[in-house]
């Protein structure tokens, strides 16, 4: 019995060394699931206005440039790690207003425009909130930076 805890103990210790891949992977994966979204918004951000508009979502023309900003400005930021923390609050609320306005009444199935994808991409936001970008990432390169000059130490 000690020798499989062992074991398990090891294997855990060789896992917790890649602790840093699933948070880039999510980061690449949610980069790639706004490109599409953001490209199709600025091709024709009129039509999209109007969509917000005949949806009754306030000010569309607004709504509608700032939801194309936020993923676009998610694509890069989530590409680097760069801002990871700051960017995944108003792609979590962009998120909620797709729910809201386009995904809930379709039930939860992605195949019937339901509201699964998007609450994957909540789930992989809030990950990355909670943990942010991870060390292979700019955050965490100026993160040491920043503690190193004002002598903050990580908890």
């Amino acid at each position: 019995m000690e020798r499989m805890i062992a074991a398990y103990l090891r294997f855990v210790n060789q896992l917790s060394k890649l602790k840093n891949f699933p948070l880039l992977l999510l980061r690449l994966v949610l980069a790639y699931g706004f490109f599409g979204p953001a490209k199709m918004k600025w091709k024709d951000i009129d039509s999209i206005a109007e969509w917000f508009g005949s949806m009754g979502i306030p000010a569309p023309s607004l709504s509608a440039y700032l939801a194309a900003g936020t993923e676009a400005a998610g694509v890069v930021m989530l590409a680097l790690g760069i801002g990871t923390r700051l960017i995944s609050i108003p792609l979590i609320i962009t998120m909620l207003v797709a729910i809201k306005t386009v995904h809930w009444t379709n039930g939860f199935e992605a195949g019937d425009n339901g509201f699964e994808i998007p609450l994957y991409y909540i789930t992989m936001l809030i990950t990355l909130l909670i943990f942010g970008a991870g060390n292979w990432s700019i955050d965490h390169f100026i993160d040491r930076k920043c503690r190193d000059k004002c002598g903050i130490k990580k908890h």
